[in-house]
């Protein structure tokens, strides 16, 4: 999205005019609605300036520009190398403290450009400019204030300012990026703060300290919605109260153990010290993360607990619609919404994945009633005959900087299989909860296809290995790779979704 000449958008009058020269300027991939109040506005901004500043007819401002993921809108921004101007269009009754509030949440979200920043609101209604003080007051300005900083700010970044906002910047897996996590260096989407704050308001009593009493709710969304961070982040909020413990249902960590000695009011547990009722202390809180992972006997226990202690659970688990019913060997899914009086919130905003990589994951798990896209730039397939071949292709994929997730069984039938750079292989248990660019998995001559069109592998396992290839790839953020080995049936199915 590239940056619009505001004086020029304001010169003519019919919206649909107006929206289709916006598309053209700013060079968006959808039409934006502007609402008629808004281009007032805008007029009305162009016409202060012109009265205060020389050329303000050549200024630009990145217009309606939203951050990827996150969902947070601004208005106007216009950026160089030294500063940043955001300028939010208001009209009708707003109170100073709502216009702080944004303001303050504004540069909250822009701090990832590591710039100054100057923040100002035009309520066109009261014919009014305000700003954002350095000590976070809203205080009344004249225009040649505001038009003497656009006169100091040259040589103005006019290109896709998509560049500036990377995902990887502001959104992190607190098991991938221990460290940012402690800073609490990311931010959440609005949706996550929602559920949060939903979460939260039934956990404390009306002084802000935690409710004594038994009490489960949890979120649950698609494998890349954020559900690791948003519980991690909620367990931080209630440590600064009391202490609680997290049970985490994945794999033994070094970057758990890590949180662990460095968290002193959040103690982690495994699955085994759930089940042997290994706690060190009693407390105020327990969350759950990978809750899709856990059985009947660990549920128990859990509730057992908490009721004992009377104090809330809080649960994070994926959900699996998309991998056929008889590959989910143990649901944890259906053990939790099946607990009386359970609390759900849903997630529905991927994060890590984007669309594209989500849609043919789902396809490859289920053939049938399926949306189908067009291109699949970020996906890649390959064919290898034999375990050779298919080491080949790894290694090649290795190099151009993709993670091999591999699977216990698999490498346990393919003996010849080999991973050439343990740096550059992560087994799938410990895959979960972690984040990596690029994935490669195998498909072998196990998967096939059933009558209802889900992939389904003719073997059984202690652990699913569809489940594991569905996990697997749903670790990427940028880009898949599948091998499939001797398996031509599951390679043509996979080519027709490709070029569908």
């Amino acid at each position: 999205m590239k940056p619009i000449n505001i004086y020029t958008l304001t010169r003519i009058e019919k919206s649909h005019d107006i929206e289709r020269l916006e598309k053209q300027m700013s060079m968006r991939k959808r039409f934006l609605k502007i609402k008629k109040w808004e281009m007032e506005g805008l007029y009305s901004l162009c016409s202060h300036l012109s009265k205060v500043m020389n050329d303000s007819e050549a200024l630009e401002f990145f217009y309606s520009f939203t951050m990827p993921k996150i969902g947070k809108e601004f208005d106007l921004l216009r950026i160089n190398g030294d500063y940043v101007v955001n300028i939010e269009l208001k009209s009708g009754n707003v109170s100073d403290e709502t216009i702080k509030k944004q303001l303050i949440q504004n540069k909250y979200y822009l701090s990832t450009l590591s710039k100054n920043m100057y923040f100002y609101t035009f309520i066109s209604s009261q014919n009014r400019l305000v700003r954002l003080s350095n000590s976070g007051r809203i205080v009344d300005c004249e225009w040649e204030e505001l038009a003497k900083i656009l006169e100091r700010q040259n040589d103005c970044y006019d290109g896709n300012i998509e560049e500036l906002f990377k995902e990887e910047n502001y959104l992190i897996s607190p098991l991938t990026d221990v460290g940012r996590f402690l800073r609490q260096d990311y931010f959440l989407t609005l949706q996550q703060k929602d559920i949060r704050k939903l979460i939260m308001k039934q956990l404390r009593n009306k002084d802000g300290s935690l409710k004594r009493g038994f009490s489960i709710q949890g979120f649950t969304g698609l494998p890349g919605t954020g559900k690791t961070i948003l519980l991690y982040d909620i367990a931080m909020q209630l440590s600064k109260a009391q202490k609680v413990c997290v049970l985490h249902f994945g794999s033994h960590e070094k970057e758990l153990e890590q949180l662990d000695e460095r968290l002193k009011r959040i103690d982690f547990y495994y699955y085994d010290d759930v089940v042997n009722n290994n706690f060190k202390n009693q407390y105020f809180a327990i969350l759950v993360d990978e809750g899709h992972r856990v059985d009947a006997q660990a549920i128990s226990t859990i509730i057992n607990l908490a009721k004992k202690w009377e104090v809330p659970v809080i649960i994070s688990y994926d959900r699996e619609e998309a991998i056929a019913p008889e590959e989910r060997i143990i649901n944890g899914t259906k053990l939790i919404e099946d607990i009386d009086d359970y609390q759900i919130y849903k997630l529905t905003n991927r994060i890590r994945m984007n669309s594209e990589i989500s849609i043919f994951v789902s396809n490859v798990m289920c053939i049938k009633e399926r949306n189908y896209r067009r291109d699949y730039p970020s996906v890649s397939l390959a064919y290898a005959n034999d375990d050779n071949e298919a080491n080949i292709l790894l290694q090649n994929y290795e190099k151009d900087g993709f993670i091999y997730i591999w699977d216990d069984e698999i490498l346990n039938e393919n003996k010849n299989i080999d991973i050439r750079n343990p740096l550059l292989a992560v087994k799938s248990s410990t895959a979960a909860c972690k984040e990596f660019d690029k994935v490669v998995m195998i498909i072998d001559e196990s998967f096939y296809y059933n009558d209802d069109g889900f992939l389904r592998c003719s073997n059984n396992y202690k652990e699913s290995r569809v489940r594991n290839l569905y996990h697997g790839l749903s670790r990427a953020k940028k880009n898949i790779a599948i091998v499939v080995k001797n398996n031509i049936h599951v390679f043509e199915t996979l080519l027709f979704i490709l070029q569908k």
